[in-house]
């Protein structure tokens, strides 16, 4: 069973919790989307609805403090990012609402036999999303307001610690003019979910989460032949290759790194440095991470406690296997995890292959592109990557080797709001934001005339 509770990952404290969805309530929501598929999404214009979209996205810069505030209680993250989240929610809404009349335009196609012919990309019906708690708005308008401009309805099952900004977010796309049941939230079980996939009313899924949960999902979604977008975890490399500026590798390297307390799937995990740099680096490296305070704000406690375990756990692994701290004491102040760097690890060891959830960096020494390219992929995961190189040719060259659905060259944060979003192996499949993304559940129509 599934309890939804709001708890102060910074105190303990637990805030307010909400009853699970009863089954009557899981059918009135599948009904309530389903009625606003046939009845408001197949009868108004993309225009139309990126114009409520547009308003969404208003509502998200006007309650970005209001929104701020409730993620930094829910799952710690510190409120100036908190806030950053909300506003950058805005600018995704924005941009889908700005681009949706052309990245939806019929695409005329070529055919021999000369006949007019073109796809027309339109909504498929209701799609659930079952989102995670480390972005709560961020990774919701990035997969709600691109279905929701297409002509989809949403039916949303947010993380349990969440519930409530899955209620803002419901309100809000409420508040911007979007009728009832094109965006439902439901508080719904893990049984519940799988009865929700498996309905002829749902057309597709996208989950953003853990690779278990993806496998999970992905399984019932393919009984149920239904479209699944997975965006899982992720082991990002932070390759150091070639630069005059070390200062700049190692600030981005930071970023990368602490950027939400280092709990981002694309986060800078493992940091590979080339030899001539790697004792100048180390040094610089490991100090700005001693240096990153929590009373200043630089990072926040860890969402929960169940997460702060999994990461004391690993890391306790990690050392007795032969890894060693260069930074870090391995010692949380309840959900406080104290910054730390990890040197020394080999693929012997269970961590070389983890994905550490947390402000942790894995720190590995290098003697030649090729040895940078073997150690990137030799992780199970390939989401995204980052590589500082001056030589951007050579830059390119490696992006181009390494398994990852995501490279960027010269720092770290390039994300934008129209830049697609996705990876590779157990990182999931599909993507997000762009157009690429607003086109994964979508009916792409084609329609052809008998007469040229």
């Amino acid at each position: 069973m599934t309890t939804f509770a709001v708890i102060n990952p910074a105190t303990g404290e637990t805030i307010k919790e909400y009853p699970t969805a009863t089954s009557e309530e899981i059918q009135a929501g599948i009904a309530s989307a389903q009625d606003a598929y046939q009845n408001w999404a197949r009868k108004t214009t993309v225009a139309e609805r990126a114009a409520l979209a547009q308003r969404a996205a208003e509502l998200f810069y006007e309650r970005q403090d209001e929104l701020g505030a409730i993620i930094n209680r829910e799952m710690g993250k510190p409120l100036d990012q908190s806030v950053g989240e909300a506003e950058f929610s805005g600018d995704i809404t924005a941009a889908f609402a700005k681009n949706a009349e052309k990245w939806l335009a019929d695409e005329p196609l070529e055919v021999e036999d000369g006949l007019k012919s073109f796809f027309r990309y339109q909504g498929t019906g209701v799609i659930l999303g079952i989102m995670p708690w480390n972005y709560p708005y961020y990774q919701v308008a990035r997969f709600a307001v691109p279905n929701l401009i297409l002509g989809n309805t949403i039916i949303l099952k947010h993380a349990a610690q969440c519930p409530e900004s899955a209620l803002a977010l419901e309100q809000l796309f409420l508040d911007a003019g979007f009728p009832k049941g094109a965006y439902v939230n439901v508080f719904a079980t893990h049984e519940q979910i799988s009865d929700i996939i498996a309905d002829d009313r749902v057309q597709g899924v996208s989950l953003t989460g853990s690779e278990r949960a993806g496998a999970i999902v992905a399984e019932q979604a393919g009984r149920a032949l239904k479209k699944c977008v997975l965006e899982l975890g992720g082991s990002d490399v932070f390759l150091v290759l070639d630069t005059d500026d070390l200062d700049h590798a190692v600030e981005h390297a930071v970023g990368g790194r602490m950027e939400n307390t280092g709990q981002a799937c694309n986060g800078s995990k493992r940091i590979v440095v080339m030899d001539k740099y790697f004792d100048e680096f180390s040094q610089k490296f490991n100090a700005a991470i001693g240096g990153q305070s929590y009373s200043d704000g630089d990072f926040g406690p860890m969402s929960s406690d169940g997460a702060t375990k999994t990461l004391t756990s690993q890391v306790e692994d990690a050392i007795k296997q032969g890894a060693q701290i260069a930074v870090g004491n391995n010692t949380p102040d309840g959900n406080v995890y104290t910054p730390t760097v990890l040197t020394n690890i080999t693929p012997a060891m269970d961590v070389y292959s983890q994905e550490l959830f947390g402000p942790v960096a894995q720190l590995y020494k290098v003697s030649s592109d090729e040895e940078a390219i073997d150690l990137a992929n030799s992780s199970p995961y390939g989401l995204g990557s980052v590589v500082i190189c001056d030589d951007l040719e050579r830059a390119e060259q490696v992006g181009n080797q390494l398994d990852v659905g995501m490279v960027f060259i010269g720092a770290s944060g390039l994300e934008g709001a129209d830049v697609p979003f996705g990876g590779v192996k157990k990182s999931g499949y599909g993507r997000e934001l762009g157009r690429v993304g607003m086109l994964e559940f979508a009916n792409k129509k084609l329609f052809r005339f008998a007469a040229k």
